[in-house]
C-alpha cells in the first residue's frame, strides 16, 4: 500500500530551498561493525571506491560487505546540495541527497563488473524517485563513480541491462550515473545497521531480470 507523500519529496530541491547544513561533518562510527576496518581509511594501496544508491542504505550496505574483495562499506549521503546533512534532514527532501553506500574494494579480488551486476539485479532501477514503498528523492537509484573507467563501465552496463529489461517487458532505467560528488558519512546508528539489528528492515527487491556480463554483450 502506498501512502501520501508530499510533492517536495518527489523532486530535487532548488538551491534556494535547500537546507543550510553545517560546516563540520556529523559524528559517525570509526570502525566497521562487521570487519573492524576503519570507515574513513586509510584504505589499502590500490583500493578503489564507488557509491551505490539502491533505496534504503541498510540493506544495500549488507549486500556489499558480504562480497569477497570488498574491503569496507559505509552508509551515507551524496548527490544533493546540503553540506554535512543529518538523516533527519535528508528525509525531508530538502537536501537533495540520495542514501548511498560507499564501497571500497580491491579490483584485483573483485571486478567492478561484478559490483555492477549486483547493483542492477538486486533492486529495481526503473522507479524514479522511489524504491518500492520507500518514496522520495532520498531513495533514487544512482551510481557515483570515482574514475573515468568506472563511469564508462557503468554507462555501458546500463545500456546492456536496459536491453534485458525491455525484452522482459520492463520499463526504462532511471538510474543517475555520474562522477562522485561529495560523500557524507551517515550517523553511527546507520552504519552496518542490519548487522546490529538482524531483524531490521530491508526493502531490496530486484526485477527478476538477470544482467548480462558486459564482456558478453557484443
Amino acid at each position: 500500500m502506498l501512502y501520501y507523500v508530499p510533492e517536495q519529496k518527489l523532486r530535487m530541491p532548488r538551491p534556494e530551498e535547500a537546507l543550510p547544513g553545517r560546516a563540520e561533518p556529523i559524528p559517525t562510527a570509526q570502525y566497521h561493525f562487521v570487519n573492524g576496518r576503519p570507515l574513513k581509511g586509510p584504505y589499502p594501496e590500490g583500493a578503489e571506491k564507488v557509491l551505490f544508491g539502491m533505496g534504503c542504505f541498510w540493506g544495500v550496505e549488507r549486500l556489499y560487505w558480504q562480497i569477497e574483495g570488498v574491503w569496507v562499506t559505509a552508509a551515507g549521503y551524496a548527490g544533493g546540495l546540503t553540506p554535512n546533512p543529518t538523516y533527519g534532514e535528508t528525509v525531508t527532501g530538502l537536501t537533495g541527497h540520495a542514501e548511498v553506500v560507499l564501497v571500497v574494494y580491491d579490483p584485483k579480488a573483485v571486478s567492478f563488473e561484478t559490483l555492477l551486476q549486483t547493483f542492477w539485479e538486486e533492486h529495481d532501477p526503473t522507479q524514479g524517485m522511489r524504491q518500492g514503498n520507500d518514496i522520495g528523492t532520498t531513495y533514487r537509484s544512482a551510481i557515483f563513480c570515482t574514475t573515468e573507467e568506472q563511469l564508462k563501465a557503468a554507462e555501458a552496463s546500463r545500456e546492456i541491462y536496459q536491453k534485458a529489461l525491455t525484452a522482459a517487458g520492463k520499463g526504462a532505467i532511471t538510474t543517475e550515473i555520474a562522477m562522485a560528488p561529495e560523500f557524507y558519512f551517515a550517523e553511527a546508528e546507520h552504519q552496518q545497521y542490519l548487522a546490529k539489528n538482524p531483524g531490521g528492515y530491508c526493502g531490496l527487491q530486484g526485477t527478476g531480470v538477470s544482467c548480462p556480463a558486459p564482456w558478453r554483450a557484443a
